[in-house]
This record gives structure tokens, sequence and C-alpha cells, in this order.
């Protein structure tokens, strides 16, 4: 007889055709799954461990989402960053009890076809929550944005926003390995501690109480910034293009700043990208998964040793979820926002 089990979900309510997303928007229903994969299937079915929340998930709770990105599903789980273990499996490279990483639904069981991408988690004498971070795509984000992208030097001047999050808090620390001279951004006295005291940047500020970002950013660079690791966007960018050396370097990894907006804000110092013969690029992890074996071979001793600290913020349970997600857009969390499913 085929066991049937509940099968908890956060699904996407309807989308938000406008400003911040509220709790309201995501919902929490019960479904049912059968815990088996049809006869014939290279299905993988899969229990939920961690799921990652991430800002940029508000891009596809938009009817458009974003070029590459979504939009989401009305009535469908949510879907990120997670950790999960497999139930059953009829693919050949899964066996029931094997642990993997990779894009999950927000919900207790799926059914994952053939077609989508697993790593399978061979460390685990490491917390398996980091890999929705720093052992995940946030890490591979921070080493491909820093290394790959912004080529650092020792010696370099550099600046992260957003720097306790995810992937700023891991990029300020890389640098910091790399001989730079680092200064971070955030937007509390608490996570500004953390920054100096706990992560290692040699300054860190809160932009909330700098009322001119031009002058701040003087007051850290007085000789400029060599290298600008960019998560934020709209009124920071314009002040870091002001404060740019010349032949600078801005890796562009996300703008949270103007996920919410119905209008982007306008860049007035773009200027300065061909004054200062700026080199300014975007990128996304996905073309860069290649990398990940050799990523791990950087990280993995860092972390056992010691010389790479990841900072959490845990939530319990799917029920959590909504409150948990909408969070990030207040600065609620400290840290790298994880949500636990299940404890195996």
């Amino acid at each position: 007889m085929v066991e049937v089990a509940r099968n908890k979900q956060v699904i996407l309510r309807n989308y938000v055709v406008s400003g911040y997303p509220k709790e309201s928007d995501l919902q929490v229903i019960e479904s049912s799954i059968e815990l088996k994969v049809p006869a014939g299937s290279d299905q993988i079915l899969l229990k939920t461990l961690y799921v990652s929340c991430d800002p940029d998930m508000r891009t596809m709770m938009s009817q458009t989402g974003v070029p590459g990105f979504g939009p989401y599903s009305l009535h469908a789980p949510l879907t990120s960053y997670g950790v999960a273990k497999v139930v059953e499996s009829g693919h050949a490279d899964y066996k029931k009890g094997d642990l993997v990483w990779g894009y999950t639904r927000w919900e207790e069981y799926t059914l994952a076809s053939s077609s989508e991408t697993f790593f399978k988690i061979h460390h685990t004498d490491v917390r398996l929550s980091y890999y929705c971070g720093i052992l995940g795509m946030h890490g591979l984000t921070a080493y491909v944005g820093l290394y790959e992208i912004g080529s650092p030097k020792n010696g370099d001047r550099v600046f992260v926003s957003a720097a306790s999050g995810a992937i700023g808090q891991l990029v300020g620390q890389f640098a910091k390995l790399s001989g730079c001279y680092v200064v971070g951004s955030a937007g509390s006295q608490d996570k500004v501690d953390i920054l100096k005291n706990k992560l290692g940047f040699d300054e860190a500020f809160n932009y909330k109480e700098e009322p001119d970002l031009n002058a701040a950013l003087k007051r850290y660079f007085p000789e400029g910034i060599d290298l600008y690791y960019e998560n934020v966007g709209g009124r920071t960018l314009d002040a870091v293009l002001l404060n740019m050396r010349h032949h600078g370097r801005i890796s562009v990894c996300g703008m949270v700043s103007q996920y919410n907006l119905d209008e982007p804000e306008g860049v007035k110092n773009l200027a300065q990208i061909f004054y200062k013969r700026v080199h300014m690029r975007g990128f996304s992890v996905i073309d860069y998964y290649q990398l990940y074996p050799k990523y791990l071979d950087f990280v993995l001793p860092l972390i056992r040793e010691g010389k790479i600290k990841y900072v959490e913020d845990i939530v319990e349970g799917l029920e959590n979820g909504p409150k948990a997600l909408i969070g990030l857009f207040s600065g609620r969390n400290v840290g790298k926002q994880v949500l636990v499913v299940s404890h195996e």
C-alpha cells in the first residue's frame, strides 16, 4: 500500500502589482502526496529540509517577472534554493537517502523531474543549512562576483553594499583574505557591529544614518574605491560612481533597493564610467556552475579552519515562511535568512 503524506506548501495567492509584498500575498496550505515515484519514471521524490529566503524572489511575484526568471505561477509553491533528501528515486544518478541542494519548492515533499538540476551533498561535516548559503548558490555568487568579475589585488580598496546579507558578508571576508581594505554598508547598528567585530571588515557604516552617501564614502575612501561589489543600486550606486578610482571595477550582483519600486530610480552619475574608465559588469551565477567544484575546494578548508564565518538567521517551519520572506524587505533578518522545513 502506498503511503500518503501531508504536504504543507507556501503558495503565491496573487501577483504583487506594486510596492512591497505583504504576508497576505502568500498563503500556507496543505495538500497530500503519495510517497512513491511512478513506475518506469526517472523522477525523484524529495523531502525538503531547508529553503532559502532571497530578496530577488520579489521580482518573480509580478506577472511579468524579469528576463530569465519567473514569474511564479499563482496558487503554486514558491521556489528558491534549498536542501532536500531523496525519499525515492527512479533516476540512476540518485538513490534513497542522498542529500542534494538546488532549486527547490516551498513544500514538504516534491516530485521532481529528471530535467531539474541538483547538486549532491558529499560534505556533511558542516551544517546542512550552509548549502542554502555559503556552500550553495550564494557562496558561489560571492566567489564569482569577486574573483572572476572583480579581480581583487592586494591593497585594493573594496566597498560592499548590503554587506551583512547572504552574499555581502562573504565578499568582504574573501576580499580581506586577498589583502584588501574592506568597508561595508548595512541597515542597522547591530549589523554594522557584526561586520566589524565578527566578520573582520575594516570599517562599516549604517547607510540609514548617512544623509549624504557621497560624503560618507569620501570619509571611508579618501583615495577612492578600486572595487565595488554592487548589491543595492539606486542612490548608493550613484554615490559610488563619484568615488570610483580610475580603472576601478564594479561587479553587479543585484539591486535590492529597486525591487519594490514601480519605477526604478534614475542614476545620474553614469558619465563617471567613461570619465574614470570604470569597468562595470553584471553577471548571473547560473553561467558559472562549472566552477562549483573549484569553489568548494577553496571555501571548505576556510570553514573548517574557522577562517571564514557565516551568519545565519534561522526560522522554523513553513508556516512561518511568509513572515520570514517579507521581513527581508524591512531588514528584519540578520545574516542569511534560512527556513527550516524538516529536521530530516
